[in-house]
């Protein structure tokens, strides 16, 4: 076995339970992205990328051969969705970057699209479930594909800037959390329970830097 073979396959058994190094180490990359993006840092999308191509060997459980047989489709699918998205984000943010002293300005999204928003998460889901149990995804299916859209749209909206992505996240953690603990990716969900408060702590960050630049705008028009 060569040194990237045990890199791939170093295992953490934890109470009896076994669980992949490159679970824990994808979410940290994860859990990185998320400073990132607090921080309205451009680094945060490669830094992420490579947490995602990890995540998505670990979540294809039977088909990698994992001690973990289980597969969570849509928590595979969403690690090559992230990657796509993630490439938007990283040339929109980079782009603002060269031309303003932030990667990003946060505001809001406004009701129309936070609409849209909605009907897609909902609308999403229920397309999505019965394709991910044709496939074979683990029950209860409906929170796979919940996870997967909501994921979606939560780095979506972060690549645009709009401030209620982090809400977004916490509706997806709260469901997330329970299904992994079922699906048995322990790691994945201590991290979920971590990412909630996270997230939250996110959403009001940005509020304030919303705040301040308005607060700032006044100030420079009186």
């Amino acid at each position: 076995m060569n040194v990237l073979e045990w890199l791939f396959d170093a295992q953490l058994v934890i109470g009896g339970q076994v669980i992949l190094w490159r679970e824990i180490i994808g979410n940290l990359f994860g859990l990185a992205s998320a400073l990132g993006g607090l921080r309205r840092k451009v680094w945060a999308w490669p830094v992420g990328i490579i947490g995602n191509v990890l995540l998505f060997t670990v979540f294809l459980g039977a088909v990698f051969h994992t001690p973990n047989p289980v597969n969570l489709l849509g928590q595979a699918a969403r690690q090559v969705m992230f990657i796509i998205v993630s490439i938007y984000g990283w040339v929109q943010w980079a782009r603002h970057r060269q031309v303003s002293e932030s990667a990003v300005d946060p505001k809001w999204a406004g009701s129309r699209n936070r609409i849209i928003l909605a009907i897609t998460l909902v609308g999403g889901t229920l397309i999505l479930t019965p394709i991910f149990r044709a496939l074979g995804s683990f029950e209860p299916v409906w929170a796979d594909a919940w996870i997967f859209m909501g994921s979606l749209l939560a780095t979506w909206g972060m690549a645009k800037g709009w401030t209620e992505f982090w809400l977004i996240w916490i509706a997806v953690d709260i469901v997330g959390v329970p299904l992994l603990v079922s699906a048995g990716y322990y790691a994945s969900a201590f991290l979920y329970v971590f990412y909630g408060a996270f997230t939250l702590f996110g959403f009001i960050t940005w509020m304030r830097v919303q705040r301040r630049a308005k607060l700032a705008e006044g100030v420079s028009q009186a």
